[in-house]
């Protein structure tokens, strides 16, 4: 009957997660009342992070769920209610932007087109910048708002420009979330914020969240935007102050999105970078915004004391020394990685891989660009780590009257 009781349990945490919503009517009240506005805009300082180099990972304040993973594979270095669904708050616009970054790749969008706020985008409550009914601002400034001040508003006034509604956007956020594979997420909003009366709350789990944010870490101008501390906002008037205090306070931090409401609690979604290692971490349901932050910080930590990257290979650089090209028109031609071959490998391990380039030292006329003519090989203890192939960087063609004939 095991298969009933995980249904059961199943079932008791959205229960629990809607029953947590629905108890805290009054945050939900309090979270879309709209009020003046200040100086500087973005959640309050409060502490800090623990130095880096922490060592074993011993989780202190508790949460619902953690994950870190290497940024660059996905490779999962700890995971603790990974698949888990619970509302993701604020992190709910990491796919508004990833949505809107994709359109300005594929040229649908271009980052100076202007965007014009809309009554209902100015009246939504929470983290804002202060729209107003009419007002007009480049597409770029209001990405960098959400990503930096967590902005609701610019949230709402990018998905109307975008798909003519907020409702349509939604449908956008699901079917790439799907397509994304995060089997975990439903969203329901564009911006995150607790649902009212006859709504539902967004749900994700820390591993769609690690793919979310994987998908969002690719494009750079998010990641300016998502490590920059502070920045002005309407020609100054406004000071956006980042809502992830981890840029503040952790060596190599740069990004990427926070998260609250009562219901759901503080969350982050943190990368940081460090000697060529690129880690993130994500922190769901923390009970105060420093132990959210801190047993992130915690999480990557011990992710960069206990890892180390290898990068063997990098597609289209040179491997190897040139290649001599017997009866060749011209007498060598380099090697080139056909892809990336780089590896996370525990520090403790380290000394035991072995990379080995496999390339003949003599190849005949004629060679054609593109040719596989060897590999690299990453190996531990005889045990194949990864692999990517080698090709010739150019055409050679024959100076024997014969050489085409073999």
């Amino acid at each position: 009957m095991r298969w009933m009781r995980t249904i059961v349990a199943a079932v008791a945490v959205t229960a629990t997660v809607v029953g947590l919503v629905n108890a805290r009517a009054w945050a939900r009240s309090r979270a879309r009342t709209v009020a003046k506005p200040a100086a500087t805009v973005g959640e309050d300082e409060t502490g800090g992070a623990p130095a880096a180099g922490s060592s074993a990972f011993h989780p202190e304040a508790p949460y619902t769920a953690a994950l870190l993973v290497d940024r660059d594979t996905g490779r999962v270095l700890f995971a603790k209610n990974e698949h888990l669904r619970w509302p993701p708050a604020s992190m709910t616009k990491m796919m508004t932007v990833l949505i809107a970054m994709e359109q300005v790749r594929d040229h649908q969008l271009a980052l100076d087109d202007v965007v014009t706020t809309s009554r209902w985008a100015s009246k939504i409550g929470g983290s804002q910048v202060y729209l107003a009914e009419g007002e007009q601002f480049p597409l770029r400034d209001l990405l960098a708002s959400i990503m930096i001040a967590s902005a609701n508003d610019a949230a709402v006034a990018v998905a109307e420009r975008i798909a003519g509604s907020t409702d349509a956007f939604v449908a956008l956020m699901n079917e790439r979330a799907k397509a994304l594979g995060m089997s975990d997420t439903e969203f329901h909003s564009v911006h995150g914020l607790p649902p009212g009366p006859g709504q539902l709350p967004d749900l994700m789990s820390a591993a769609d969240l690690a793919t979310l944010g994987r998908a969002l870490a690719a494009f750079p101008e998010v990641m300016e935007w998502a490590k920059t501390s502070e920045a002005p906002f309407r020609g100054g008037q406004l000071q956006m102050r980042n809502t992830n205090h981890l840029v503040r306070t952790f060596s190599g931090a740069d990004g990427l999105k926070t998260g609250f409401y009562n219901a759901a609690g503080f969350e982050v979604t943190a990368t940081a970078s460090r000697d060529g290692l690129r880690l993130m971490a994500v922190i769901l349901g923390a009970p105060t915004k420093n132990g959210c932050f801190n047993e992130a910080a915690k999480l990557l930590s011990t992710g960069f004391a206990g890892y180390k990257v290898i990068d063997a290979a990098k597609a289209g650089a040179p491997v190897g020394t040139p290649i001599t090209v017997r009866s060749g028109a011209t007498p060598q031609v380099a090697g080139l990685a056909a892809g990336d071959l780089r590896l996370t490998i525990p520090r403790a391990e380290a000394a035991q891989v072995k990379v080995d380039v496999k390339v003949p030292s003599e190849l005949t006329a004629p060679v054609k660009k593109g040719q596989v003519v060897g590999e690299v090989v990453v190996t531990r203890g005889g045990e194949s780590l990864g692999r990517v192939d080698v090709v010739a960087a150019a055409d050679v063609a024959s100076t024997s009257w014969f050489g085409g004939w073999f």
